[in-house]
Parts: structure tokens; sequence; C-alpha cells
């Protein structure tokens, strides 16, 4: 950090730690300026994203001056006249309230401005003089920084003065010829124009040297929240007296030990003067903070002939445990979330199965959709195509269980259709009076020739079965309706020889496998060695209404 970013830095923490010196004790503060020079007045507490409002007292409507002006905050004077001579009042309105903060502002024809403030330095002792152009500053706009004394270029014999970036004037071993009024002209250039800004201070030299008890602004028992093993500075201001003492001593101690006993810690401190005082600015940077320095009194000792003054400051390491607690909580519910998605997919059939049991008994009649039936059953009768387990699983085990045990209506094709209809009509009807369409594959069809050739007559069966597919698979894949159950019989389907539709199902759903039971099986057995099998074409099936099941008890 720079030497003028330090100063402007203590310049604020030093106006918030005597803040009942400044205008809440309700008297207003007096700046002695000099016509044609630049003039910036700042409202205490304030910053460019505070909201201030800025007033003249005196005038009709509190409006203000012609060449004054509001800019981020700041009252610019460019440049000052005589007539901007008077009381400013700035207004902020914040959490507590409004506050209001008036200033005097006094104007003089002469080149250098009266002084605003008086500053104290030791005979004999070096000191510095502040040039008090803290906002001029802050532009970075500044060019070629002169002193005076009493409006005249400063000679001085013995040891010369030296100025650092910030403006302040370094004065080694004051004596009875220094003391005067000072001016600091600092000249900088805005929008095209040269401005000069001045301000002055009254020096006076102290033929005794005063020394006072030292006391500590901060730290005062704080507490610095660190990450092990990280770096970390800690701050601390003293004020020691209205100058600088060559006995007073600052250092830091760590427990009881001196901060120059460890290896990785550097200690500095550097006088500061702000309003007529002397302040010590002490750091303590830790290069790497060890387990040994957390929960131990840190110290910084100010020390000179009258008294000694400490102020503690305490590392504390951060505490992760809620950070923790935090990121178990998500992943744990991630796991579950993950755990029940699985479990959802898994037991997916059961659970819609149970749903579907238990929205019986509280859900309301269904409206009805028109339908007649919940199931169109679809197979080839053929002998020649069709196994007597294909028969059997359509006309005997499908009714066994489907509507006697689950109430169920299905419309099976050999079972159902009337002697003397026409067949493609009554088949076109019946698809769409069924809300599923259940197609049974068996594994002989070997031969898609039959129901895509034009060249030979087709079987009338076979006829039947591909204007079934034609007609409930059209609807299926425009409509939705019915939608299709693929049932595959003795063992994988060749679907190379079936319509392009049925590929599309079968690829997009899948289709349910029935094992053939061995020759012999009983019938619960054969219906129990199938269980996957019903409860999975329950779940593709729609639901049935409770008083469709009440007539089956």
């Amino acid at each position: 950090m720079t030497a003028a970013g330090s100063v402007f830095l203590l310049a604020t923490l030093l106006s918030l730690a005597f803040t009942v010196a400044h205008n809440h004790s309700g008297a207003a503060d007096t700046y002695h300026v000099s016509v044609g020079h630049l003039f910036l007045l700042k409202c205490l507490f304030v910053d460019v994203h505070t909201n201030v409002t800025w007033s003249r007292e005196g005038s009709r409507n509190l409006s203000l001056p012609t060449g004054v002006e509001v800019r981020d905050g700041l009252l610019w004077f460019l440049p000052v006249q005589m007539s901007h001579s008077g009381s400013y009042t700035c207004e902020k309105r914040g959490k507590t309230g409004l506050s209001r903060v008036t200033f005097e502002v006094s104007v003089s024809s002469e080149e250098c401005p009266d002084p605003s403030e008086t500053t104290f330095l030791t005979r004999e002792v070096s000191g510095s003089l502040p040039c008090k152009q803290a906002e001029i500053f802050t532009l970075k706009k500044t060019g070629k920084i002169r002193w005076m004394k009493d409006c005249h270029p400063v000679e001085r014999p013995g040891k010369p003065i030296s100025v650092d970036e910030s403006g302040q004037m370094r004065l080694p071993a004051a004596s009875e010829r220094d003391a005067g009024k000072y001016t600091c002209f600092v000249d900088i250039r805005l929008n095209g124009r040269n401005y000069t800004a001045a301000r002055s201070i009254q020096l006076t030299i102290n033929n005794d040297t005063v020394f006072v008890e030292p006391e500590v602004v901060f730290p005062q028992q704080e507490v610095v929240v660190v990450e092990e093993g990280t770096r970390v500075e800690l701050q601390c201001l003293a004020y020691i007296g209205v100058s600088e003492n060559e006995e007073t001593e600052m250092y830091w101690t760590v427990g009881n030990n001196y901060s120059d006993d460890y290896e990785g810690l550097t200690a500095s401190w550097k006088y500061i003067h702000d309003r007529g005082r002397v302040y010590g600015h002490s750091t303590l940077s830790i290069s790497k903070v060890l387990r040994q320095f957390l929960n131990v009194p840190i110290s910084c000792n100010v020390l000179n002939s009258v008294g000694r003054k400490d102020g503690v400051v305490w590392l504390q390491e951060a505490d992760h445990s809620a950070l923790y607690t935090s990121v178990a909580l998500c992943l744990a519910a991630s796991l579950a979330v993950l755990a029940l998605a699985a479990a959802f997919l898994f037991f997916k059939v059961d659970l819609v199965l149970a749903y579907r049991k238990l929205l019986r008994h509280f859900s309301k009649q269904q409206a009805p959709d028109g339908k007649l039936y919940d199931a169109y059953v679809s197979y080839l009768r053929s002998d020649n195509w069709c196994s007597s387990e294909t028969a059997s699983l359509a006309l005997q085990v499908l009714p066994e269980v489907l509507e006697k045990q689950h109430g169920y209506s299905l419309y099976i094709r050999g079972r159902d259709d009337c002697p003397g209809e026409a067949v493609h009509d009554a088949i076109a009807v019946t698809v769409r009076q069924c809300r599923r369409l259940i197609i049974i594959l068996s594994s002989e069809i070997k031969s898609s020739s039959d129901c895509k050739s034009n060249e030979e007559p087709l079987r009338a069966n076979q006829n039947q079965l591909c204007y079934e597919q034609k007609v409930g698979l059209y609807d299926a894949l425009t409509q939705n309706d019915p939608r299709v159950i693929l049932v595959e019989i003795d063992g994988p389907v060749d679907y190379s020889c079936m319509p392009e539709s049925l590929r599309y199902i079968k690829g997009k759903q899948g289709a349910l496998k029935w094992k053939k039971p061995s020759l012999g099986t009983h019938k619960p057995t054969k219906l129990r060695s199938n269980r996957n099998f019903w409860k999975n074409l329950r779940y593709h099936m729609p639901s049935v209404s409770a008083g469709r099941l009440q007539t089956l008890v």
C-alpha cells in the first residue's frame, strides 16, 4: 500500500473513531479557501455510492450558487468565488434516519488561505505536515505539489525538507524558526482546464518534549477467523501524542513470547500524523497460520516513558461444521432420491398395480369412454401357422386370468365373432371399441410374403390377421388408441417378415414373453410359472373399475 493510501485509510478510520468530536455535537467545521482555487468538500461518513443532498443555508430556495455542483457525493467549487462564502449542509438518509452535517466555507482574496487547523511538533524532533488534500489526491490526476511558508517559498537552513507522493512534507529536527503558516498547493488538470487546490495548516513548535500515555485504538479483544496454513496480517493503531517520540516502542507478543521468537512472523510500524495528533500503526505479518497460534492472545504492545498499553486479538479457526453438515445432507438427499428412483424403476409394475387396487376403494365411478372391451386379442388361427399353445393362450389362459380373476372384458377373434358378418367391417368397428390391442406372435411365422404379396391369394385367417394389424396399428400410431401389447410365444420371433409398423412398436416398447410350460404341468403351476408375465400384462392393461370387480366376488 502506498503512503497516500495509508494516510487516506487512516484518515477514514480516525474519522470514525472520533465521531463525537465532529459536527454531530452541533458545531460546524470551518474551511478556509482562497478565490480562484479548486476546492472539494466531502460530507462525513459518505462514499461515492451514498445518496447525498447538498444545500446552501441562507438562500431562498436552498439552491447551490453558480460554480458549485455535486459530483459523486462531493461538493465541487469550480473554482472558488467570493460569493461562495457561507454555510453548506449535506443530508443523507440511512437505516438510522436522516443525518445532517453543516460546514462553514470562508473565502478570502489572499493567494494563501487561512489555516483551518493547528498541528504541533516538538523541538529537535522530526515531524511531518499533511497536505490536507485527500479528496484531490483521490482524483489521481494531480501534477506538481508545492509548499509555501507564510505564502513564500520554503527556505530552511540545515537538513532540507522532503515531500512524498501524498503531499506530506517532512521536517527533520524541527526548530522554532519552522513555526508558521504552511500552504500546500496541488496542480491538477480536469476536463481540459488547469486548476490549483490550496489548503493551509498552522505549525506550532513545542519547546519541551510532551509525553502522554499511549492509547490503543484497535484491536480491542478482537477475534479474527482464519484458515490454518494461510497467510494473515494483523493491524494495530495507537495514539501516541502530538509529536513523534523516539522513546515510543510498538511490538507484538504471542502468548508470553515475542513475535521475533517465531519463524514466519514479521512486525513493522510507523508514525502517522492526523489532525495534529500522532499515531503509531503496526502490522504483524504471519506467513502461515500454525495450530499453536490459534486461540491464544496475540497482543500489540505500545510502550513509552509514561505508560504501557496493549490491544489483544485472537485467531480462531473457521468453523466448517455447518458446511460439512450441509454437504452431508445434500449427499444424503441425493442418494435418497437416487435410491427412490431406482426402487421405483425396479418395483414400478408392483407400485402401479398396488396404486390401482388402492384407488378402486376411494375413487368414484369412472366416466364412460365409449369403449365396449378392454382388449382385442389377435392371433393367427390357421392350423398350418398356429400351434395349439397359441390357441390355448388366446382362448383359454387369457380369459381364465384376465376375465375371471381380474374382471377384464376381452374380444377374442374366433370366440366372439359372429358367423356370416362382414369380416373387415366387423374387425374395424370392434378394434376401435377396444382399449388395448393384444397381438400374439408365434416363432413359427417364417415369412412375410403371405401378408405382403399381391400375387397369390391370402388364406382367410392370414388375411384377417393382417387386417387386424393394419387397422389397430394405424390407430395406435396416429391416435395412440388403442394401445398395442405384443406377446411372444414359443421363443424369439422373426420380425423381418412383419409390417414396418409392428417392427416400430417392438423397437419402441418391446414385447412380453410367454413361457411355454412343460408337458404335464397342472394349470395352477402353469399360471405361477408366468407370474412376471401376468404382472406386466396387467400393468399394460387399463385399470378395472370397482363395479366390475364386485361382480366377480
